[in-house]
Protein backbone atom coordinates (compact mmCIF):
# COMPACT_ATOMS: atom_id res chain seq x y z
CA UNK A 1 0.00 0.00 0.00
CA UNK A 2 1.68 3.50 -1.00
CA UNK A 3 2.66 5.65 1.84
CA UNK A 4 -0.33 8.29 3.01
CA UNK A 5 -0.07 11.80 3.60
CA UNK A 6 -1.24 11.92 7.23
CA UNK A 7 0.55 8.70 8.79
CA UNK A 8 1.91 7.67 12.37
CA UNK A 9 2.86 4.63 14.41
CA UNK A 10 0.25 3.50 16.47
CA UNK A 11 0.82 0.85 19.34
CA UNK A 12 -1.51 -2.81 18.95
CA UNK A 13 -1.51 -5.49 21.87
CA UNK A 14 1.16 -8.00 20.60
CA UNK A 15 1.05 -10.50 23.39
CA UNK A 16 2.47 -11.19 26.98
CA UNK A 17 5.73 -11.20 28.32
CA UNK A 18 7.30 -13.97 30.53
CA UNK A 19 6.56 -10.81 33.57
CA UNK A 20 3.32 -11.05 32.74
CA UNK A 21 3.48 -7.65 31.33
CA UNK A 22 1.54 -6.49 27.83
CA UNK A 23 3.68 -6.16 24.74
CA UNK A 24 2.99 -4.12 21.89
CA UNK A 25 3.71 -4.17 18.36
CA UNK A 26 4.13 -0.32 15.90
CA UNK A 27 1.99 -0.07 13.08
CA UNK A 28 1.84 2.47 10.44
CA UNK A 29 -1.35 3.72 10.28
CA UNK A 30 -3.03 6.07 8.38
CA UNK A 31 -5.13 8.68 9.93
CA UNK A 32 -8.14 8.90 8.01
CA UNK A 33 -10.66 10.96 10.56
CA UNK A 34 -10.42 12.65 13.92
CA UNK A 35 -13.73 12.50 15.24
CA UNK A 36 -13.97 9.64 15.58
CA UNK A 37 -10.56 8.79 15.18
CA UNK A 38 -9.92 6.26 12.42
CA UNK A 39 -7.10 4.75 10.95
CA UNK A 40 -6.10 2.31 7.95
CA UNK A 41 -3.78 -0.11 8.59
CA UNK A 42 -0.64 0.54 5.63
CA UNK A 43 1.01 -3.03 6.81
CA UNK A 44 -0.28 -6.22 8.06
CA UNK A 45 0.71 -6.99 11.87
CA UNK A 46 3.89 -9.46 12.41
CA UNK A 47 1.95 -10.19 15.94
CA UNK A 48 -1.17 -8.04 16.55
CA UNK A 49 -3.83 -10.39 15.63
CA UNK A 50 -6.97 -10.32 13.98
CA UNK A 51 -6.14 -7.52 11.20
CA UNK A 52 -4.43 -6.92 7.89
CA UNK A 53 -3.30 -4.04 5.52
CA UNK A 54 -5.90 -1.57 4.42
CA UNK A 55 -8.39 -2.51 7.28
CA UNK A 56 -9.87 0.68 8.78
CA UNK A 57 -10.53 1.00 12.56
CA UNK A 58 -11.55 3.14 15.38
CA UNK A 59 -9.49 4.49 17.78
CA UNK A 60 -11.21 3.77 21.15
CA UNK A 61 -7.93 4.24 23.26
CA UNK A 62 -4.53 4.55 21.62
CA UNK A 63 -2.82 4.57 25.16
CA UNK A 64 -4.54 0.88 25.87
CA UNK A 65 -3.72 -0.16 22.30
CA UNK A 66 -8.01 -0.69 22.01
CA UNK A 67 -9.35 -0.19 18.75
CA UNK A 68 -12.91 -0.96 16.79
CA UNK A 69 -12.41 -2.89 13.13
CA UNK A 70 -14.85 -0.48 11.08
CA UNK A 71 -14.28 -2.25 7.47
CA UNK A 72 -12.14 -5.15 6.46
CA UNK A 73 -9.88 -4.61 3.52
CA UNK A 74 -10.51 -8.01 2.33
CA UNK A 75 -6.79 -8.71 2.69
CA UNK A 76 -5.59 -12.11 4.70
CA UNK A 77 -2.33 -11.55 6.71
CA UNK A 78 0.74 -14.24 6.36
CA UNK A 79 2.91 -14.27 9.18
CA UNK A 80 6.12 -16.65 8.16
CA UNK A 81 8.78 -17.78 10.73
CA UNK A 82 11.89 -19.53 10.42
CA UNK A 83 15.15 -19.80 12.26
CA UNK A 84 17.76 -19.34 10.20
CA UNK A 85 18.03 -18.70 6.22
CA UNK A 86 15.39 -16.64 5.75
CA UNK A 87 16.48 -15.06 2.75
CA UNK A 88 16.31 -18.18 0.89
CA UNK A 89 13.09 -18.22 1.85
CA UNK A 90 12.08 -14.39 1.22
CA UNK A 91 13.45 -15.31 -2.32
CA UNK A 92 10.82 -18.39 -2.95
CA UNK A 93 7.99 -16.72 -1.38
CA UNK A 94 7.94 -13.49 -2.67
CA UNK A 95 8.27 -13.74 -6.39
CA UNK A 96 5.01 -16.66 -5.94
CA UNK A 97 3.33 -14.08 -3.89
CA UNK A 98 3.51 -10.98 -5.92
CA UNK A 99 2.76 -12.84 -8.69
CA UNK A 100 -0.67 -13.00 -6.96
CA UNK A 101 -0.96 -9.58 -5.96
CA UNK A 102 0.85 -10.26 -2.95
CA UNK A 103 3.00 -8.16 -0.99
CA UNK A 104 5.92 -8.28 1.21
CA UNK A 105 4.88 -5.90 4.43
CA UNK A 106 7.77 -6.48 6.80
CA UNK A 107 10.77 -8.34 7.17
CA UNK A 108 12.81 -9.03 10.08
CA UNK A 109 15.40 -11.54 11.36
CA UNK A 110 13.41 -14.57 11.63
CA UNK A 111 10.08 -13.39 10.08
CA UNK A 112 8.15 -12.12 7.27
CA UNK A 113 4.65 -10.63 6.75
CA UNK A 114 2.82 -10.77 3.73
CA UNK A 115 -0.29 -9.19 2.81
CA UNK A 116 -2.69 -10.92 0.31
CA UNK A 117 -6.43 -10.33 -0.92
CA UNK A 118 -8.85 -13.47 0.27
CA UNK A 119 -10.37 -13.81 -3.52
CA UNK A 120 -6.97 -15.78 -4.62
CA UNK A 121 -8.26 -18.51 -2.58
CA UNK A 122 -7.06 -19.97 0.30
CA UNK A 123 -6.46 -23.23 -1.28
CA UNK A 124 -3.62 -21.22 -3.59
CA UNK A 125 -2.49 -19.65 -0.79
CA UNK A 126 -1.83 -22.44 1.24
CA UNK A 127 -0.17 -24.20 -1.73
CA UNK A 128 2.29 -21.73 -1.61
CA UNK A 129 2.82 -22.16 1.87
CA UNK A 130 3.28 -26.13 2.02
CA UNK A 131 6.12 -25.88 -0.60
CA UNK A 132 8.03 -23.34 0.98
CA UNK A 133 7.65 -25.63 4.42
CA UNK A 134 8.31 -28.40 2.30
CA UNK A 135 11.18 -26.93 0.81
CA UNK A 136 12.34 -25.22 4.55
CA UNK A 137 11.45 -27.66 6.95
CA UNK A 138 12.08 -25.14 9.73
CA UNK A 139 9.13 -23.14 8.82
CA UNK A 140 6.36 -22.36 10.19
CA UNK A 141 3.13 -20.21 9.30
CA UNK A 142 -0.18 -18.63 10.59
CA UNK A 143 -3.02 -16.45 9.14
CA UNK A 144 -2.90 -13.16 11.24
CA UNK A 145 -6.35 -12.61 10.83
CA UNK A 146 -8.55 -15.53 9.69
CA UNK A 147 -8.95 -17.15 13.42
CA UNK A 148 -11.03 -15.82 16.49
CA UNK A 149 -8.03 -14.42 18.40
CA UNK A 150 -9.56 -15.64 21.62
CA UNK A 151 -9.31 -19.38 20.64
CA UNK A 152 -6.88 -19.29 17.75
CA UNK A 153 -8.78 -21.67 15.95
CA UNK A 154 -11.94 -20.37 15.44
CA UNK A 155 -12.68 -19.23 11.83
CA UNK A 156 -13.64 -15.68 11.47
CA UNK A 157 -15.55 -15.87 8.61
CA UNK A 158 -15.45 -12.28 7.36
CA UNK A 159 -14.75 -13.34 3.91
CA UNK A 160 -18.07 -14.66 3.55
CA UNK A 161 -19.46 -10.79 3.97
CA UNK A 162 -17.35 -9.86 1.75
Amino acid sequence: MPAAANTSVMPFFAGINEEDESIFEGIEVEVLDASPPQIRLLRSPMFAKEFACGDTLTVIDEKTAQYELTRRSGNLSLRIFRQNGLEFLERFLTPALEKLDGNLDLKTQNGLVYTIHFSIGFQTIEEILSQAVNDYPDTTWYYGNVYDPADGSTPLNWWQDL
